[in-house]
């Protein structure tokens, strides 16, 4: 069975920093990537980063990119998201997934296109 524990959301001013992090386990096929989608109030999901296991590569929406790096620590199983000069626009409650590496959305998405997802950590950025 696959899990995520997840923690790091919280609110943060404009600007500001935030580091998600991410524990998954229950994997056994290295075909598949880590990543984040995020869903606003009123929004469809949104594919944010992914890492694959593989190899390490990373991809990004270019909503994020530039701004925020995504990381992992294969002894720990844990993935990380370094969210930096954060926008209002950034605010969404984030969910830890996985999915087939070759098969991840980045943008616009739908829950149907993620494996498997955790329980989500809210981020909030004021104004």
């Amino acid at each position: 069975e696959v899990q995520f524990v997840e923690s790091g959301g919280g609110l943060v001013q404009a600007g500001g920093s935030l580091r998600l992090s991410c524990v998954a386990s229950g994997f056994t096929d290295d075909d598949y990537a880590i990543g984040w989608f995020r869903q606003a109030p009123g929004k469809g999901p949104e594919g944010v980063s992914c890492i694959s296991l593989t190899d390490g590569r990373t991809h990004y929406a270019p909503s994020v990119k530039g701004r925020f790096t995504i990381s992992s620590d294969n002894a720990k199983n844990a993935v990380y998201l370094q969210m930096n000069n954060l926008k209002p626009e950034d605010t969404a409650v984030y969910y830890c997934a996985a999915q087939l590496h070759t098969d991840w959305i980045l943008g616009p998405a739908s829950t149907t296109d993620f494996r498997a997802w955790g329980q989500g950590t809210q981020v909030t950025v004021s104004s």
